[in-house]
């Protein structure tokens, strides 16, 4: 769903405001993406620090495992 300003019931408003939007002085419509802008926020800040902290926490012979599984899966037909 798009949101777009509410037009005004006056004429001269309502003109002055399609000539703004005409001139790109307003922005009309923005594009809703229904997305909640806390949530995405919160996954924005947990996905940064996710893989960082996963890689401390694994030892080298399990990084080492998962690198070769992924290699052998990267370059198998």
């Amino acid at each position: 769903m798009v949101k777009r300003l509410k037009r005004p019931r006056d004429p001269v408003s309502l003109a002055k405001m399609i000539g703004d939007i005409a001139t790109g002085q307003v922005q009309d419509a923005q594009p809703d993406d229904g997305k909640n802008p806390a949530a995405v926020a919160l996954g924005k800040l947990g996905g940064a620090k996710g893989g960082k902290a996963r890689a401390a926490s694994l030892s080298a012979d399990a990084r080492s495992a998962i690198a070769r599984r992924a290699a052998k899966k990267r370059w198998s037909d």
